[in-house]
């Protein structure tokens, strides 16, 4: 099974408060017949789009194939969290890569930001930046964690943007008592996803990019030149970028091997109107393992992501698989009127930070963002475009990240990985 179909219809976006809440491209047509270009870039979420953005900046003729259409995979699908650094914290960095190293991640991160915001400034786009992400700790020991934590990023990075938070201040800003405090980060953020991405086309395009939609690859023949082969023809070019994510497939084995797909929920509530429960316009997630995340709409529904599965399909009721993670943060909530309710794939990792690898000599790939990848991916695709630029020194420290393989080879490693998640997931429920 295709996991580009198993469940979605072609060329449509999913039943989203995103999608219902944007203003969709006009399409872009496919290729007819072969095509000639100095990169062909395949997959036009965020890590494609970006990519595609700053080459055709740089005068580089770029063609973009999209499956589906722009940002309709994780893109657009995502949570919105804009979140600092990557999903391992500095602390862990430093101890198995170097305190050298694991400050030039910190920079590479916070750039991330910077050029995610400067790129929402200069080319307009109507992805409704909002400052703040609070990090909702479930017991003492983790809110210990995350104060100690605070503590450093700001003794040793000079990042002074986190609040401290105990379950008094915690309650109040998020409007639950289920957790014994965290911190409140004002230098993250939450975005419209799918906004963003009709955004970065958009620019692209602008900047000379072709994109083709409806177009998905059948192969990916790397050489000199590499041949990028689809069902409306081939894509001639002397540099690929894989920006395929969770969607990579059988294009790449050795990405495949580093970089699994994983499915997560989210369900946008009925409008709440003055029983809206965030005090601020901030976005939120917990320590669960099985993380839960949420934000409030500017119509005030809740948008509230919990819950995950391994393997090709989404659930038959999303609704159904999301409402007890929501009741178990807001019992209130239990039996809320549910308007959308929609499923994603996303990708991950072995140690949770983003495989960046050069497949072939002029083949390039990042993906396994594993949570983070908002700014990261938009960052992974201005690294892309320098690492071709010539300059790969930025590319060079990403893809020395840990890259180890998923157990089991194949159809095995997702059973594998379903077996372990399902012993977390029980962790969480017992508040182990």
């Amino acid at each position: 099974m295709n996991l580009l179909f198993a469940n979605d219809r072609p060329g449509t976006y999913p039943d989203s408060w995103y999608a219902a809440s944007a203003t969709p491209l006009e399409p872009f047509p496919p290729p007819r017949g072969d095509a000639r270009a100095d990169v062909c870039i395949i997959g036009a979420g965020y890590t494609g789009l970006s990519a595609a953005l700053h080459l055709a900046q740089a005068g580089v003729d770029v063609a973009v194939v999209e499956a589906h259409r722009v940002g309709f995979g994780a893109s657009g699908r995502n949570g919105g969290q804009v979140g600092t650094g990557f999903n391992k914290g500095q602390d862990w960095l430093e101890n198995r890569l170097g305190a050298a190293k694991a400050r030039a991640l910190w920079d590479l991160a916070e750039d991330a930001k910077a050029t995610l915001r400067d790129l929402i400034r200069d080319h307009r786009i109507d992805a409704d930046w909002r400052s703040g992400v609070a990090h909702c700790c479930r017991f003492d020991t983790e809110v210990a964690e995350a104060h100690a934590e605070a503590g450093m990023l700001a003794q040793r990075y000079g990042y002074e943007q986190i609040e401290l938070l105990d379950r008094t201040q915690m309650a109040a800003l998020v409007g639950t008592d289920v957790y014994a405090g965290g911190t409140l980060d004002q230098g993250a953020g939450h975005i419209h996803p799918l906004r963003l991405a009709l955004g970065l086309a958009k620019a692209a395009a602008s900047a000379g990019a072709r994109i083709y939609e409806n177009t998905p690859i059948i192969s990916l023949t790397p050489g000199a030149p590499n041949i990028v082969t689809s069902d409306q023809g081939r894509v001639t070019a002397d540099h690929v970028i894989l920006a395929t994510n969770g969607y990579v497939g059988g294009l790449d084995a050795q990405v495949s091997a580093r970089v699994m797909p994983i499915n997560n929920y989210i369900v946008a509530t009925e409008p709440l109107g003055e029983d809206a429960l965030l005090t601020k316009d901030i976005a939120a997630s917990d320590t669960r393992f099985v993380v839960n995340y949420w934000r409030q709409t500017p119509d005030k529904r809740l948008l509230f992501g919990g819950g995950e599965s391994y393997g090709y399909r989404f659930p038959r009721d999303t609704a159904a698989k999301v409402r007890p993670a929501l009741a178990q943060v807001y019992p209130q909530l239990a039996d809320v009127r549910i308007d959308h309710a929609w499923g994603g794939t996303l990708a991950i990792t072995s140690h949770r930070l983003p495989h960046f690898a050069r497949p072939a000599p002029s083949v390039y790939s990042a993906a396994g963002y594993s949570g983070h990848g908002v700014a990261l991916a938009v960052m992974a695709g201005r690294v892309l475009a320098e690492v071709i630029g010539g300059n790969a020194a930025r590319f060079d420290l990403l893809a020395g990240l840990p890259a180890m393989r998923f157990p089991g080879g194949g159809a095995a490693r997702a059973p594998l990985l379903a077996l372990a998640m399902r012993w977390y997931s029980l962790r969480d429920r017992l508040g182990i």
